[in-house]
């Protein structure tokens, strides 16, 4: 035999060799992780290669079955079961073991009837190949009635406090407890179905008819003509809703700084600071009340952050993140707004692919995404809505401009994914570059969080005085 010949079969022995022993140690698993929240629980798997599974849920008591195929039960695996935390709203624990040679099972018990979601990631960033169940409640508190709720409750607080006597909080109610305990309500409400697809909530003039106070005059669906609230309804009590969006969470971290300091944790802080702000104010007689997209880390698909901020009828949508560059010279805060066409910039461009990597990173299950809403998000946006986004973006960079650098002067306008609600005025705030040594150390102080706060809040109200919110109704 040739001694190229000789040479080619023993090189194609040890590649099958090699293929063989790897068939034979299966898939590595590297890292477990558990994201507890209200609006669903997630469980990560993330290993070296994609994962085959079988899953079985069974409704009583409520437990989902997971096999997984061409794995030996591991350290990291058992990890998983003292992850659960307590708290979880969703789930009681879960059980791991060799169910047969090659597989491994899981067992997660449930705290309440689950609608899951099984699906793999592949590798993105600096995750590798990952296995994920998401863990969505059957059924969810609707956030609307929530903030009526809680506008309900602090009435009934403010006049009992007048005659001096508070009345008795009524006791939690799990596993919605966490969630109302975090937004400071009593007693569970009723729960309603899982909220719908963008594509499935009714049209932005039929739901305003909803509110709409009686003898009101009906706004044109293209370009609404705004109307001061507190002479168009003295006789009801006009909820004016703000949403927060803190970014990212969960999987994803978003940017991080020099110093270890993630993207995710600083906005949300913020965004809580912003929203006890807002639930302390007024604007003309009327209440406000402030509603987050997440409240803990946990992530949020972007569309399903717009989708949210439309459930609640939401006044204003404010989009937190801080963003980073290659470099870290580059500073100061920006707004940005959507844009129909081009980006106002390059910048504006890189930073809008930028964010709207998050549902790559974060993990999105693209199996279950309706492709006619996917088509519905990309066509949205309207003239006005941007026409007073860029009104709410100047009067927060005018404020945010008072408290530290700017690095545009102007609103910046480009794509943003999470900017599209067609019917309410929406803006991404860069608060600063985590990247950044400088300002990843502001972003970390309490006084500059609570400045940036101050400074967020008062261009929230200067944007209403001089745009008075649309004459709706949500009956409290």
């Amino acid at each position: 035999m040739p001694a190229d010949r000789r040479q080619f079969i023993k090189a194609g022995f040890v590649v099958l060799s090699l293929g063989l022993s790897h068939l034979a140690r299966g898939a590595s698993m590297l890292a477990v992780r558990i994201w507890p929240a209200p609006d669903y629980s997630r469980v990560t798997l993330e290993s070296d290669t994609d994962l085959k599974t079988r899953q079985t849920f069974i409704d009583s008591p409520p437990r989902l079955a997971v096999d997984i195929e061409g794995m030996e039960l591991n350290a990291a695996l058992r990890e998983l079961v003292g992850k659960v935390q307590a708290s979880d709203p969703n789930i009681a624990g879960i059980r791991v073991g060799q169910f047969s040679p090659g597989v491994v099972r899981l067992v997660i018990d449930l705290k309440r009837p689950i609608a899951p979601q099984v699906f793999t990631l592949q590798p993105v960033a600096n995750y590798a190949h990952r296995l994920v169940l998401d863990l969505y409640p059957s059924q969810a508190v609707d956030p609307l009635e929530q903030l009526i709720h809680e506008r309900v409750t602090a009435k009934a607080e403010t006049a009992a406090s007048t005659a001096g006597k508070l009345p008795q909080a009524a006791p939690i109610n799990d596993p919605l407890g966490e969630l109302i305990a975090r937004q400071g309500l009593p007693a569970a409400l009723p729960p309603v179905a899982a909220l719908p697809p963008v594509a499935a909530l009714p049209a932005p003039s039929t739901r305003r008819q909803e509110f709409e106070p009686p003898g009101a005059v009906m706004d044109s669906p293209n370009h609404p003509p705004r109307t001061n609230i507190s002479k168009a309804s003295n006789a009801t009590d006009r909820l004016i809703v703000i949403a927060l969006d803190p970014g990212h969470g969960g999987e994803d971290p978003g940017a991080v700084g020099p110093g270890g300091t993630r993207e995710k944790d600083v906005v949300l802080k913020i965004a809580k600071l912003l929203r006890e702000r807002i639930n302390a104010s007024s604007v003309g007689g009327s209440p406000m009340r402030a509603f987050l997209t997440r409240d803990a880390d946990f992530f949020v698909p972007l569309h399903v952050r717009v989708q949210k901020a439309r459930r609640v009828q939401a006044d204003l949508f404010v989009s937190l993140h801080a963003d980073a560059f290659f470099t870290p010279q580059a500073s100061g805060a920006s707004v940005f707004a959507l844009s129909q066409g081009a980006a106002s910039s390059s910048a504006a461009r890189w930073m809008a692919q930028q964010e709207n990597k998050a549902d790559l990173i974060g993990g999105i299950n693209l199996g279950s995404q309706d492709a006619q809403v996917q088509r519905a998000m990309l066509d949205m946006s309207t003239a006005a809505q941007i026409k007073d986004s860029l009104q709410l973006g100047s009067n927060l960079l005018r404020e945010i401009g008072g408290v530290g650098r700017l690095h545009k002067p102007r609103v910046e306008q480009a794509g943003f994914a999470v900017l599209k609600a067609p019917d309410i005025p929406s803006v991404l705030v860069e608060t600063a570059f985590i990247s950044n040594p400088d300002e990843e150390e502001k972003l970390r102080s309490d006084a500059y969080q609570q400045q940036l706060t101050d400074a967020l809040m008062r261009g929230i109200l200067n944007y209403f005085s001089r745009n008075p919110p649309l004459a709706r109704n949500r009956s409290i």
